[in-house]
């Protein structure tokens, strides 16, 4: 019988720390898009509404999802949505899209951002 050394025993405790920032993150990140951004994209794959689906959007190329009419702008903007591009455009969308029918004013709390796009990381 295989027994878990001591020293696996010892650390397992804090690895469930470590990942809970993650997790409240992740619940926060749920919270702040049901709040802002619910009412107009889905996480469900497919199921586009005045947005697109967001399910998949990190490491997405902008204006790619199938049977979503984007505006040229979107289409053209040759951005890739790596975690980075996406905190800027949560910051303020149509400066860094000019011409995207996205009307949201964005996200200004950095904390905020950061938590939705974890959220969004999650939703494949």
């Amino acid at each position: 019988m295989h027994r878990p050394s001591l020293a696996v025993l010892a650390l397992a405790p804090l690895t469930v720390l470590a990942l809970a920032p993650l997790a409240r993150a992740q619940d926060a990140g749920e919270t702040i898009f049901k709040r802002y951004c619910a009412v107009c994209h889905s996480v469900e794959p497919g199921q586009n509404k005045i947005g697109p689906s967001l399910a998949g959007v990190v490491g997405r190329k902008a204006g790619s999802v199938a049977d979503y009419s984007y505006t040229e702008a979107n289409k053209n903007s040759g951005l890739t949505w790596t975690e980075a591009e996406l905190d800027k455009y949560l910051t303020d969308p149509r400066q860094v899209v000019p011409g995207t029918k996205m009307l949201f004013a964005g996200l200004k709390n950095a904390d905020d951002r950061k938590a939705v796009i974890a959220y969004l990381k999650q939703q494949k």
